[in-house]
C-alpha cells in the first residue's frame, strides 16, 4: 500500500467535500454493481456483507472466509473509513493485490461519494 500514499493525499484533499457531501439514493442505483456479491444486510454473498462497513474493522466478518491478501491487508487494525473505502473502491486489486473481488473499481468520484452515503445509511429511500 505503500504506493498509494500520495496518490490517496491527493485524493482526499480533492474528494473531502465530494465524500461529504454524496448522495444515498444515487448511490442506491451505484450499489446496483456491488449486489450481485455484496448485500447490505446482514447476510454474506460471494462477497462479505457490507451492512454496517463504515467504522467495521476490515476483514472481520466472523463468519466469512477472506482472501489471504485482505487478511493481511488488515493487519495492523485498519478499520473501513470513508477514505479507506474510497480508495479502495477506485481500483481494488492495486490496493490489495491477491483480493478475490473481482470489480475493475469505480471511476468517477462523484459515483464513490454517492456509494460510500448509501452504505452509511442504506434504509434511506
Amino acid at each position: 500500500m505503500k504506493h498509494f500514499l500520495p496518490f490517496t493525499a491527493a485524493f482526499l484533499c480533492l474528494t473531502t467535500s465530494a465524500l461529504a457531501e454524496g448522495d444515498a439514493i444515487a448511490g442506491k442505483a451505484v450499489f446496483r454493481k456491488c449486489m450481485p456479491c455484496h448485500s447490505t444486510e446482514p447476510v454474506n454473498k460471494v462477497g462479505p456483507t457490507l451492512s454496517g462497513i463504515i467504522g467495521r474493522p476490515v476483514a472481520s466478518i466472523a463468519d466469512y472466509n477472506y482472501s489471504r491478501a485482505m487478511t493481511a491487508f488488515a493487519e495492523g487494525g485498519k478499520q473501513w473509513n470513508e477514505g479507506l473505502i474510497a480508495e479502495y473502491l477506485m481500483a481494488p486489486k492495486a490496493m490489495v493485490p491477491g483480493t478475490r473481488m473481482t470489480f475493475a473499481g469505480l471511476k468517477k468520484i462523484e459515483d464513490i461519494a454517492n456509494l460510500i452515503a448509501y452504505l452509511k445509511n442504506p434504509a434511506q429511500e
